[in-house]
């Protein structure tokens, strides 16, 4: 039976391309580049709560590193650096092969290197700290202010959409389902939007985890402030069906899209568009923040929506 320590050997030690001391010693050195912000963010991926226990291994390795590149993303940062830790019920090295290959597949797409982490025996558990570095001023989540719009990337609620099909709350054709299931386990962290967004003379940004209203929510708090946002302003994913409860619960309640939402003066929208189009990802104006405290959704009818559901909540029974 392999040891600890023949399980990082084998499966999670590369060279160290842009630290001084990476993975084998009692800490990694890290060498910040002169005159540049260290982010650091750290998320925790549990199974049967953030995933299912069946998960593709490949698959999952992916999303262990995105949901995580995506906080950078949020901030404005560069990713370069990462620790993994690993609790896992037995050693199944196909599995780590998989997982450990997912995980640096992505990592070689944004140049980022795992520099340390653990493992340990006990439920599947995966948590893994990221730091990267901001060359602009932040994006923060106290930046918004009266008459900023808000804005979204991508499309909305095809991950949710996906998972309820898992879940056999809906039925998607073969095609449908190939697209949402592929939001749901390899989200894309939209790091280069961020750091475009990080050169707008303000902004405040959110990455879209656990729901639009649950998420953008963060934002209206910490800055003491309130939005209206447009229901029909939403950019739904393409094999979203026609406006329902379904429907509404994947755009504005559903989690795992990894998108951003920010918000900006309204000066700022030739800059923006301009950063959506250099970052290659679509970016969309849906609503505007107002003195008035909380969070609208508008109708079609001009009307707010009563909307129960806000989010994924991580201790909701």
């Amino acid at each position: 039976m392999p040891s600890e320590f023949d399980l990082i050997q084998r499966f999670f030690t590369r060279a160290a391309a842009n630290a001084v001391l990476g993975v084998g010693d009692d800490a990694a050195l890290l060498r910040v580049s002169p005159g540049k912000l260290l982010a650091v963010s750290s998320d925790m991926l549990v199974a049967g709560r953030h995933f299912l226990p069946d998960a593709d291994p490949y698959l999952l390795g992916h999303k262990t590193l995105a949901v995580n590149l995506s906080d950078l993303a949020a901030m404005g940062a560069t990713p370069r650096w990462a620790t993994l830790a690993l609790a896992l019920p037995a050693v199944d090295e196909p599995w780590l092969t998989a997982f450990s290959s997912g995980f640096y597949d992505l990592a070689a797409g944004y140049e980022v290197t795992l520099v340390g982490g653990d493992t340990t025996r006990g439920p599947l558990n995966l948590c893994v700290t990221v730091f990267g570095e901001i060359d602009a001023q932040p994006l923060r989540r106290d930046a918004a202010q009266v008459g900023d719009e808000v804005w979204v990337s991508g499309a909305l609620g095809g991950a949710a959409l996906g998972l309820a099909h898992l879940l056999g709350e809906t039925t998607l054709t073969e095609a449908v389902a190939a697209s949402c299931l592929d939001r749901l386990h390899r989200p894309q962290p939209r790091v280069a939007l961020g750091r475009a967004l990080g050169q707008l003379p303000r902004a405040a940004a959110i990455d879209i985890s656990d729901g639009l209203l649950a998420d953008l929510g963060h934002i209206l708090a910490r800055s003491g402030v309130g939005a209206d946002i447009e229901l029909t302003q939403l950019p739904a994913h393409p094999g979203m069906p026609a406006d329902s409860p379904l429907s509404r619960r994947c755009l504005l309640a559903g989690g795992d899209d990894y998108e951003l939402c920010f918000t900006a003066p309204r000066t700022a929208v030739a800059a923006i568009q301009a950063a959506g189009a250099l970052a290659g990802v679509a970016v969309s104006r849906i609503g505007r923040v107002s003195r008035q405290a909380g969070l609208r959704v508008i109708a079609a009818d001009g009307q707010p929506l009563s909307i129960k559901e806000r989010g994924f909540d991580h201790f909701a029974v």
